[in-house]
């Protein structure tokens, strides 16, 4: 693997688990829906700020408009509110970890079928061991007491559905070339837009877009839209261009044990010597997924 990929990957992994962090921060002064709201609102202001200058702010189109709006609808608007109203929900950090690492093993199912990009042995048996390690890592963090109802335990199966489908339509548009690919400026551009304006309603109506503007939370949001809405999906769109979609998609493994390391450094939380078992296990089912 280049240099370039590897550091891609890093960036990628730090940038977006990063967001659960920042997410942490925010929601005491507002909902999942606003929260989601304003910090794409943001985004797509700058979207269209940084095309004006650069004289690139057009419309491409019905057909090319409406799916990278999908695209971005479903990687961003569907992942972050299911995420977020599951927590809302008292559902387990840990449970929603487990629930959402079932994406990469759905996209290794069906990228088959969608990308004509078949998952060898080795990447089966990394997904696998991957989850494996995920599932060590948060079973001894699930809180068996939690009398969540089973709806929220559903609710991280949406994200799980969200992202798979977004980057495996991506991955395709990426291998057959389609007039679809749009430039990666304007593809943040409408995947912002479909994601706040599909946001808009629910914030505006169900929570009155009600916000305690504090220091906290305006730190919370600058991150938010800066490091993970516009520095992780950069980089999650260039490595769409390099690696197959199920070599992508591996990567979410190292969301819970990267993310309960930062939050033991953001809010001191315990690291158990299972997280440490179950980052190794991780981090060699993910080497597996990169083997041709």
């Amino acid at each position: 693997m280049k240099k370039r990929t590897i550091l891609l990957i890093i960036g990628f992994v730090l940038l977006w688990n990063s967001g659960f962090i920042g997410a942490e921060y925010g929601l005491p002064y507002t909902g999942p829906f606003t929260l989601i709201f304003w910090r794409y609102l943001a985004v797509t202001v700058l979207m269209v700020l940084y095309l004006v200058i650069r004289k690139r702010f057009k419309w491409v189109g019905f057909r090319v408009a409406s799916l990278n709006m999908l695209i971005g609808f479903l990687a961003h608007g569907v992942w972050l509110t299911c995420v977020l109203l599951a927590l809302e929900n008292k559902v387990p950090s840990g449970i929603v970890a487990l629930v959402v690492a079932l994406q990469p093993l759905a996209t290794g199912a069906l990228s088959g079928y969608v990308t004509k990009e078949e998952t060898n042995k080795y990447q089966w048996f990394g997904l696998v061991l991957g989850f494996i390690g995920v599932v060590i890592t948060v079973a001894f963090r699930i809180d068996l007491n939690s009398t969540s109802s089973i709806f929220g335990y559903l609710i991280p199966l949406g994200s799980v559905i969200g992202i798979t489908i977004a980057t495996l339509i991506q991955r395709k548009v990426e291998i057959n070339k389609e007039k679809e690919k749009l430039p990666l400026d304007q593809t943040l551009f409408y995947h912002s837009l479909a994601t706040m304006l599909a946001l808009a309603l629910p914030a505006i109506f169900f929570e009155n877009l009600a916000t305690e503007w504090v220091p906290e939370f305006t730190y919370a949001m600058i991150w938010l839209v800066l490091a993970v809405s516009l520095g992780a999906y950069i980089l999650m769109w260039r490595l769409i261009e390099r690696l197959d979609a199920t070599s992508v998609a591996s990567l979410f493994y190292l969301g819970p044990p990267v993310t309960m390391f930062m939050a033991w450094l953001a809010f001191g939380d315990k690291i158990n010597i299972t997280d440490v078992v179950g980052v190794a296990i991780v981090f060699f089912g993910i080497l597996l997924t990169q083997k041709k």
